[in-house]
């Protein structure tokens, strides 16, 4: 299970940026997942239930090592880097092939979000992070009220 960063220290708001924690990202700067550097993003599923908000992260190949996942002032950021590197010998040449992957993705997490009780797992090049309801948030169970 990766774990979860709590931070406390101030951070700076941008107004709008933040205003829509299921249909924007905070670093996406265009609409087909690209980093303003061209750099792929991988994709997120949010969804909402009685009792939590899921994250879904599509992030095949990795370990769940190469997560960091922290929580600063109801900013959800989500991150990876990893590198490789490989060198091949042969008798009249060498080969070095070196690979960089990096990411970040950040939402605003609601006010009926719970901050406390945040889990994350990665299984088969998926990462989820359940983020739990405030008691007062969770949708109360459909009543029948008679009639007099």
């Amino acid at each position: 299970m990766s774990s979860v960063i709590k931070k406390t220290d101030n951070f700076p708001y941008f107004g709008s940026i933040f205003d829509d924690f299921f249909s924007k990202d905070v670093f996406d700067w265009n609409a087909k997942n690209f980093s303003q550097l061209g750099s792929t993003l991988p994709s997120v599923n949010v969804k909402e239930t009685d009792n939590d908000f899921q994250v879904e992260l599509a992030a095949p190949g990795m370990k769940k090592e190469d997560f960091k996942i922290e929580l600063n002032n109801h900013i959800l950021s989500i991150s990876s880097e990893k590198s490789d590197e490989k060198e091949e010998k042969k008798e009249k040449y060498t080969r070095r092939e070196f690979n960089y992957q990096s990411f970040t993705r950040s939402f605003r997490l609601p006010d009926s979000a719970a901050a406390d009780g945040i889990a994350a797992a990665y299984k088969d090049g998926v990462l989820n992070v359940q983020i739990p309801k405030k008691e007062v948030a969770k949708t109360p169970p459909k009543q029948t009220i008679p009639v007099k």
